[in-house]
């Protein structure tokens, strides 16, 4: 599948994975832990915290290894995700238990050589090195967006998250070009459909095909004619409200779409 838009540069992945993490700690520690994550039900700050300092310990073990993470050596990656969840909840210090663990992630990401091997899981996967930056940064910036959303109480705004029109189109292409078209995607219909989803005020847009079958999309330019459905909004927006993490999204068309997606569609780490 030809890229919608020029890749990020490593450089810029790991920009949006430290901005994230600092934006994370920030709303973790305004929130206090014990409060609760209305975008993560049944979650507690606590909760949120250790899930996100476990994934980047998680993911710097798939990229360099347990002991170069920072973690004994010859642990496999579920191995190395079990204790450092179990390290986490343990944490006296856990909000400088979460950065150590984001700045382990950053370093072994900028030390790994281009050609570095590790296992990726998305459809559409950039080199592993790449893919790791991509994830990562993607990852914790929808984790900060529910700090933040227990610092309000409420779905936070696109506009209240800071982020960029680059990073969330981004990270909308790896939504729906990586994990929508994995086999346990949820999302089925019962007749074919054709939704077609773009990004306000830029050239970004995809075309997703649902039926019984795992969906399949295609980067696009105009939208077709013969769409069932239009999903758009700004950049952020449109990020987070395909995460389920806003409700800023406009649907034209069969409106049941969105709220298939809303139900259905949910995401595995790994």
């Amino acid at each position: 599948m030809p890229p919608l838009q020029a890749s990020p540069e490593l450089a810029t992945y790991l920009d949006w994975l430290r901005s994230a993490a600092g934006g994370l700690d920030a709303g973790a520690r305004q929130a206090g832990p014990e409060a609760p994550v209305p975008t993560c039900p049944g979650w507690t700050v606590r909760d949120l915290l250790v899930h996100e300092g476990m994934v980047h310990r998680w993911a710097a073990t798939n990229v360099a290894g347990s002991a170069a993470a920072g973690m004994a050596a010859d642990l496999t990656a579920g191995e190395a995700a079990r204790l450092a969840e179990e390290a986490g909840y343990a944490a006296v210090d856990l909000a400088g238990w979460i950065r150590d663990g984001a700045a382990t992630l950053e370093g072994v990401l900028r030390a790994a050589p281009a050609d570095v091997k590790a296992t990726v899981f998305l459809k559409d996967a950039p080199a592993p090195r790449e893919f790791w930056a991509r994830r990562q940064a993607h990852e914790t910036t929808i984790h900060a967006a529910d700090a933040l959303a227990a610092v309000l109480g409420r779905v936070p705004l696109a506009a209240e998250t800071g982020i960029g029109a680059a990073q969330a189109v981004d990270g909308v292409d790896e939504l729906l070009c990586g994990f929508l078209p994995r086999g346990q995607t949820r999302l089925r219909t019962d007749r074919p459909m054709l939704v077609h989803i773009r990004a306000g005020g830029t050239a970004s847009a995809w075309n997703v095909r649902l039926g019984p079958e795992p969906p399949r999309t295609e980067r696009a330019g105009a939208g077709p004619a013969n769409a069932d459905a239009v999903i758009t909004a700004a950049p952020a927006a449109l990020y987070l409200g395909l995460w389920n993490r806003g409700s800023e999204l406009e649907v034209s068309g069969d409106a049941a779409v969105l709220e298939l997606w809303r139900m259905l569609m949910r995401v595995s780490w790994s």
